[in-house]
């Protein structure tokens, strides 16, 4: 009976060792300074529930690792309509906002998480499966078609709720998927003129919100509201620019222990490492992410099928942007929004589904030869 959960010696052998090491240093870096963040109003709690949540996502991580992908792939389908309800529900009847979106699901008086983040990994293995049976024929208009709806889908009851940072994470996805499975290059940038030609079609109507208009001002004029609005970035600029080179030390940040920067251990914590651990700590978090993002890659490359090779792919797309995206709006080079950076930011639902994302990646790594001998 315990065989069944056991890996056998075969797999263990293709398992990287070297990614899970990777991720694990990430995520303890990433608790420390969620302790460093929030020790002065909540002692050591948020830690340790930060901690709970990066043992919860091994668990998980060893479950999906069991299981074949190739059978995984299976039950694709079952798993994205799945999240599409989830999102419709948060949008019209469980719904809870915070900071502007109501990307929270809450029943009575618990809050049960971001089913958005669910919704982003199935879509990821929607559009992996679909291509798969496509066997990445996706510049077939039919075809084309087909992907772009599994993807509007849920980025649409994304935008309801609102949650314009999911909304960016999702697209970016898709189209880091579509340019490697080959989509041409007229259709991408079409696309993106598309989007552009929209947000600026709509940016004085109701669709678009306020606070959106202001996150996007910011980015080209930061001293417009310094005590409003931007208040959040010009704090987290002069937080990461008083690091200097080696930084503060650890738990010895002004801005951070001050609570001049908000929501400094979820969206903001790229701060706490600025400040404290300086540029030197900076470099050897991106570097690490750069180790992760590179492994990624390999996998897909050396992956057996269109279905693994694609996981990876949307995988690597998500991690891509939201570092990038999340570290760009704390210096002030992109609009802020919601979004967290990976195994850093302290979250539940956002941890869990970066430990399962990972664990899909390590699943198509590890099955990658048609035989294992």
């Amino acid at each position: 009976m315990l065989d069944k959960f056991k890996i056998s010696k075969k797999l263990l052998k293709e398992l990287d060792f070297g990614l899970i090491f990777v991720v694990l240093i990430i995520a303890i870096f990433g608790a420390l300074n969620i302790y460093s963040a929030t020790k002065t109003w909540a002692g050591i709690s948020v830690f340790k529930s930060q901690i709970v949540w990066i043992c919860l996502g091994l668990v998980v991580t060893y479950f999906i690792l069991l299981i074949d992908y190739s059978v995984i792939q299976g039950y694709v389908k079952v798993f994205y309509w799945f999240s599409v309800i989830l999102l419709f529900l948060n949008d019209t009847i469980f719904k809870a906002t915070v900071n502007g979106a109501g990307s929270w699901m809450k029943v009575g008086s618990i809050t049960l998480g971001q089913p958005s983040e669910l919704a982003k990994l199935a879509m990821v293995l929607m559009i992996a499966k679909e291509l798969d049976d496509m066997e990445g024929e996706i510049n077939n208009v039919k075809n084309f078609f087909k992907l772009s709806m599994y993807a509007i889908i849920p980025m649409i009851l994304i935008v309801i709720q609102p949650d314009m940072g999911m909304t960016m994470v999702c697209f970016f996805i898709v189209l880091g998927m579509f340019f490697a499975a080959g989509l041409d290059f007229k259709v991408i940038g079409g696309g993106i003129l598309g989007i552009i030609l929209l947000i600026a079609a709509v940016w004085n109507s109701p669709l678009m919100h306020d606070y959106w208009k202001v996150r996007l001002i910011s980015v080209v004029n930061p001293g417009a509201d310094e005590l409003g609005a931007n208040l959040q970035l010009i704090q987290s600029q002069i937080g990461i620019g008083s690091g200097g080179i080696v930084g503060k030390g650890f738990t010895k940040g002004t801005q951070v222990a001050g609570g001049f920067i908000p929501e400094v251990h979820t969206d903001f914590i790229f701060s706490v490492v600025g400040e404290e651990w300086g540029f030197i700590g900076a470099i050897f978090l991106l570097a690490l992410y750069g180790i992760l993002l590179y492994k990624f890659i390999n996998i897909a490359r050396t992956s057996k099928d269109i279905f693994g090779s694609m996981i990876c792919i949307g995988v690597t797309s998500t991690f891509m942007f939201s570092i990038l995206q999340n570290i760009g709006m704390t210096i002030g080079v992109m609009p802020i929004t919601g979004i967290t950076l990976p195994f850093m930011s302290y979250g539940g639902s956002s941890l869990t589904t970066a430990f399962m994302s990972i664990a899909l990646v390590l699943n198509v790594g590890m099955r990658r030869k048609k035989i294992n001998f």
